[in-house]
């Protein structure tokens, strides 16, 4: 029978009234096929999932489907948001297997857990054949199916992390020039992003080329980051309407998305768009941000500060059936009689022709010229028009709360909660609102009061009051990093002293000696079939890149050698084999802090806390920054305090300059 019922994750839920005998991902699941000698089918998705709710409609809810699979086989259904550690395992195998990856993703394992066979989307048909053949194989030639078993294994633990001799070289920044020409030239130079469809937002990336043009001057890596962040946010991929950005766009122009929503992209995405509002202070980037984070408040906010994971992609349409899109899109006819005589101005405004035309008489609203460009051919103020736009979105945002809603994923992820938290940290270093600075404080007590085990461990999953299973590494870089960033606008060493405790933890339960790397699982958890490390930067940041850069600015402040060391061993191992470094990006990031221009700053004395304010509030990457208004143990801290003026130290390579009270004279420095 399925066994779903008894699950929280929403994703799970939606498939317990199946037909299938589903079981979760857990040891009485896989002991029973072990104990049964039967193969086992894994089945991974996530709520938001469009093709997910397909494959479920045409096979899963299927009663033929089901027979073939409940007579021979173990069905087990897999959350990948609250099981990472499976989806990546399992996600190896298949890219091996077939040379591409995605979701839903179907696996067919030997009773022992490793793969045989595997894909993603599968047509009913094809599904119960393959299902049949793989049966028969196994009743018949078991043999055959045990070897490819096993050298499959051996390709799956062969994907390890790079290993490379260690040499203090390694980390010349002459490594960086080549890497950016050959990055540039698969770039998209009308629409922005890389250069094919469909097309994913990738944050760090842009991260790190804003940070590279910036600190090597380099103008033309500065244009094609502001040209991706401007056609990104008047594409469809944005809600203008309502804020917050989709997963990822179909096609080439950001216009139509796979319109689920997703809480880590709209993290990094602030986070995003609040330093290139430091650096150039685009109104655009500053609407994007406020728009997204009264998003997240409205839609994505729990009443205990957390934050959910995601909103679906799939809403009932009129006809009351799912329909991927149906919450967000615009008919013509529509749109007419809401806006009467400002259609006109609107349709050049958001492309009501076939610039904006999807597909079954439905707009998905995109611009494509800024509003000064608009508003002066149509003789008219800019301010004027501002003011119109932001009428229609209110006058649409109001309209569209009358449709049925997307389907809400409830529950909070410890690694999400965090970078949505950085994101608030880093808009009130742009925007200098004291709100965002109370949510980001109100994010993470919620983390510390629901996430963090008084063993030391963090949790992964808050839903329901509960906490369950043992963190990731994913879930431990990006708390370290949120409360760090904490750290640098409160100076509250409470945020930094969390922050090595859960670094310290991690060196006791992940770091792997041998391989240099951060394994993603404890070594309390049972290992599913390889260790996974993992080391390639994707539309999240890799956790073993970010720990990196923990572990470089926490052994600033904490004058910490080791942390260091294992940081640069980690760099020397990735930097120099890096071939497409858009896959590299965050380590490149890291990689930037070794470069000459990277400075620290400690301010100390009563002043501290409002020159930390006014240099936050501008774009400084090369720069970790520390302070105190009372004396402070903090080794990078100590015995630097002034009672009698605020005095700045400007240090780089762990040498400071004599201490100044002039400001303007710092600014010049760093």
């Amino acid at each position: 029978m399925n066994q779903l019922q008894s699950e929280s994750s929403p994703y799970l839920l939606q498939h317990a009234n199946n037909p299938v005998h589903w079981q979760a991902w857990n040891p009485n699941s896989l002991a029973e096929a072990k104990e049964n000698n039967k193969l086992i089918i894994v089945s991974i998705g996530y709520s938001a999932c469009h093709w997910c709710h397909v494959m479920e409609h045409e096979s899963f809810e299927d009663d033929e489907v089901a027979q073939t699979m409940n007579n021979n086989f173990v069905s087990i259904k897999v959350d990948r948001e609250e099981r990472p550690d499976v989806d990546a395992v399992y996600m190896k195998a298949v890219q091996i297997m077939t040379g591409r990856g995605g979701w839903p993703l179907n696996i067919v394992a030997l009773p022992d857990g490793r793969p045989v066979w595997g894909g993603t989307y599968f047509r009913k048909d094809e599904w119960i054949n393959t299902l049949e053949q793989l049966q028969l194989l196994y009743l018949n030639d078991p043999e055959k199916m045990l070897d490819y078993a096993e050298k499959l294994h051996q390709g799956i633990e062969s994907l390890s992390p790079i290993t490379s001799p260690v040499s203090e070289t390694k980390l010349n920044q002459e490594l960086l020039e080549p890497l950016i020409e050959k990055w540039m030239r698969s770039c998209d130079w009308e629409f922005g992003g890389m250069a094919r469809a469909p097309k994913f937002m990738m944050p760090n990336n842009y991260q790190f080329l804003l940070r590279y043009g910036h600190q090597k001057q380099n103008q033309q890596v500065l244009d094609f980051v502001h040209l991706t962040l401007t056609k990104m946010a008047y594409g469809g991929l944005f809600d203008t309407v309502g804020g917050g950005f989709s997963r990822y766009s179909v096609d080439m122009k950001w216009h139509v998305p796979h319109f689920e929503k997703m809480m880590y992209d709209n993290g990094q995405l602030v986070s995003l768009y609040a330093d290139a509002y430091k650096l150039t202070k685009n109104p655009l980037y500053k609407e994007v941000i406020e728009k997204t984070l009264t998003f997240i408040s409205r839609e994505l906010t729990n009443t205990t500060n957390g934050f959910y994971c995601a909103l679906d992609a799939d809403s009932l349409n009129e006809e009351h059936h799912p329909e991927e899109g149906a919450f967000y899109v615009w008919k013509k006819d529509e749109l007419q009689k809401l806006l009467k005589e400002d259609f006109k101005l609107f349709s050049l405004v958001f492309n009501i022709n076939d610039f904006g035309y999807w597909e079954e008489n439905n707009f998905v609203l995109i611009q494509n010229q800024p509003l000064e460009v608009i508003a002066k051919n149509n003789q008219m103020e800019v301010s004027e028009l501002q003011s119109k736009k932001m009428f229609w979105e209110q006058l649409l945002f109001a309209e569209r709360e009358k449709r049925s809603k997307p389907r809400l994923d409830d529950k909070s992820l410890t690694s999400w909660n965090a970078i949505m938290l950085k994101g608030y940290v880093d808009t009130y270093k742009a925007l200098a609102d004291e709100n965002y600075l109370q949510t980001a404080l109100q994010n993470a007590n919620f983390i510390i009061k629901n996430l963090w085990a008084p063993e030391g461990n963090l949790w992964h999953n808050y839903k329901n009051g509960k906490s369950n299973i043992n963190g990731y590494l994913e879930d431990y870089c990006f708390v370290i990093d949120a409360f760090i960033s904490l750290y640098e606008v409160t100076f509250d060493e409470m945020w930094l002293q969390h922050a090595k405790q859960l670094t310290d933890y991690c060196f006791d339960h992940f770091y792997d000696e041998k391989s240099r790397f951060f394994a993603f699982t404890s070594n309390k958890d049972e290992v599913i079939i390889t260790r996974h490390f993992e080391t390639e930067d994707n539309v999240i940041p890799a956790s073993n890149s970010v720990m990196s850069n923990n572990l470089f600015k926490l052994s600033i402040y904490f004058d910490n050698q080791y942390y260091e060391t294992v940081c640069r061993r980690m760099l020397e191992n990735v930097v120099p084999n890096i071939d497409y470094p858009s896959a590299y990006s965050n380590w490149l990031n890291v990689f930037l802090n070794y470069s000459e221009d990277q400075k620290e700053l400690a301010i100390c004395g009563e002043s501290a806390s409002e020159y930390g304010k006014e240099i936050n509030a501008q774009y400084i990457p090369n720069l970790t920054i520390a302070g105190s208004q009372k004396p402070s143990a903090l080794p990078f801290l100590q015995n630097r305090f002034s009672e009698t003026e605020t005095l700045f130290y400007v240090c780089q390579n762990k040498t400071c300059g004599k201490p100044t009270a002039k400001f303007e004279e710092v600014m010049s420095l760093i």
